[in-house]
């Protein structure tokens, strides 16, 4: 199999290079703008399988299709975008990885690859659809209510009152303001859809945090930082390296 990493990140280009081994993939080649990967694509054999961000340092890795039409390897992408291109992801088949990436979320990806290859499945990538999501998104309308039986009674959150969600044991749990934890019947997937991305944000797997729920910002071991929330202290809850300028980002 051969396999082709496109992240403007060089770290994160690097990381997934190591788990690629650790899965026994050598990765050949690792681009890290579009301007450098239709060069490449222009004077090389075309690989099995690109790893491919979307934003790049110098535009959208879209702009590599336009400009190099005859690329016809299997595309698995790497994206911080959990919102609008997610479910465009899964209409048209393509397999993704939301960042910060995960060793069981990647041999995932491998396997899907691996069958769609045995199988001779064709899949057609329609990026004119995905990049209009991305650029121009559509209205979303996102949860604004959370309900969880307690007892015999079933009790409503709204998402403002709401400092974070996350995981434990294969639960998922809502904490409120009132420094209380609620288990919801739903997983930290399915909030990706959910929650609006103006307000909550998943720093980790485990977590989702709420923006104005942030209490303090604290430096952390490697380059990563710890958050703070006004009433939540059950758990360290940490921002990972890889999301950190995302992160960032998303506080501005």
């Amino acid at each position: 199999m051969k396999v082709l990493i496109i992240e403007d990140e060089k770290p994160a280009a690097r990381r997934l290079s190591r788990m690629l081994g650790e899965l026994n993939i050598e990765v050949h080649t690792m681009l890290h703008s579009v301007e450098e990967s239709i060069a490449w694509f222009n004077n090389n054999e075309h690989p099995d399988v690109i790893f491919l961000d979307i934003q790049l340092s110098d535009g959208l890795s879209f702009e590599i299709f336009d400009a190099v039409t005859t690329i016809k390897s299997s595309i698995i992408f790497t994206t911080a975008y959990d919102e609008y291109a997610l479910k465009a992801f899964k209409l048209n088949s393509v397999d993704y990885l939301l960042k910060p990436i995960d060793d069981e979320d990647l041999e995932t990806a491998i396997n899907k690859y691996k069958d769609q290859h045995t199988n001779k499945q064709q899949i057609k990538l329609d990026f004119d659809d995905i990049k209009k999501l991305l650029i121009n998104p559509m209205d979303r309308v996102y949860k604004k209510r959370f309900t969880t039986k307690v007892g015999q009674h079933l009790k409503i959150f709204s998402v403002e009152d709401i400092e974070c969600f996350y995981s434990e044991n294969k639960g998922t749990y809502l904490h409120t303001n009132e420094n209380r934890n609620y288990l919801i019947d739903t997983t930290l997937e399915l909030l990706e859809e959910e929650l609006n991305p103006e307000t909550f944000f998943r720093v980790s797997r485990k977590f989702f945090i709420n923006i104005n729920a942030i209490k303090d910002i604290i430096s952390y071991t490697n380059s990563r930082l710890q958050i703070k929330l006004n009433h939540f202290d059950e758990y360290d809850i940490i921002v990972s390296r890889e999301r950190v300028k995302e992160f960032k980002t998303w506080l501005e």
